[in-house]
């Protein structure tokens, strides 16, 4: 788990500015940015699983908003002898206070975490 939380800065379901991150069982998201804009996303998922793939969404008083970015396959990773699955991508786009981000990964569709985006 320390190299996740490295991966990810830090684990937690924190509320945020545009930085923030979240865990739900193996699958792990982080957000990087600044005020209410978001430069980066990174989800992660616990142990090797090629094949495995990702997307995230935003939500609003718990409803679906949208698609942020789609299915993408994700890249096995090995650090310290920690074998993980990460994909990561650059956003670039303000979003509206208390929106959510959150991750979605292949075969792991009961776990969810989100990250809120906060002034």
């Amino acid at each position: 788990m320390a190299v996740s939380a490295m991966a990810l800065c830090a684990v937690g379901q924190v509320p945020a500015q545009a930085s923030g991150d979240a865990e739900d069982g193996p699958v792990s998201i982080g957000v990087i940015g600044d005020g209410l804009r978001v430069r980066e996303v990174r989800v992660l998922l616990d142990g090797w699983k090629p094949g495995v793939r990702a997307r995230i969404s935003e939500w609003r008083g718990g409803r679906y908003v949208r698609e942020i970015r789609g299915w993408k396959h994700m890249t096995s990773k090995e650090q310290s002898r920690y074998k993980y699955e990460i994909a990561t991508w650059k956003i670039g786009k303000d979003f509206r206070h208390r929106s959510r981000i959150c991750a979605e990964v292949s075969g792991h569709t009961e776990r969810m975490p989100c990250v809120t985006i906060q002034r």
